[in-house]
């Protein structure tokens, strides 16, 4: 079977390492809470909003050690009144998990974006 997991997170800036670091974050947390590991992953979506073009948030994957997996990088749709600054991913992972098992990370300001999923504790930002 083939599971979506959804993550989303925001940057304060558009330098290469926030983008980077943030990425990075929001990748981690999606691989220790759903025990994703890259032999798993099918591929591999990451979208920014049209304001963070200094880097590829899907570098941040590959200098993480995710060299053999599909990854691919879209902009974000320029919708009027969307969350800036706000980077998501998408992973295809193959799992027996069900679909309630599979934890979607929403983190920083990307909370708004889907706050029943967040945990009480992610709410407000971090």
């Amino acid at each position: 079977m083939i599971r979506g997991v959804r993550g989303a997170t925001t940057v304060e800036s558009n330098s290469n390492e926030d983008i980077t670091q943030a990425t990075q974050e929001l990748l981690r947390v999606m691989i220790d809470r759903n025990g994703i590991i890259e032999d798993d992953v099918a591929s591999v979506l990451f979208s920014a909003t049209p304001e963070l073009d200094d880097t590829f948030p899907a570098k941040a994957a590959r200098m993480m050690g995710w060299t053999r997996t599909a990854l691919m990088g879209f902009q974000e749709a320029d919708v009027k009144h969307g969350l800036p600054m706000c980077i998501r991913v998408l992973i295809h992972w193959n799992t027996d998990k069900s679909i309630d098992e599979i934890q979607h990370v929403f983190l920083r300001d990307a909370v708004q974006l889907r706050p029943d999923l967040a945990p009480s504790d992610e709410i407000g930002g971090g």
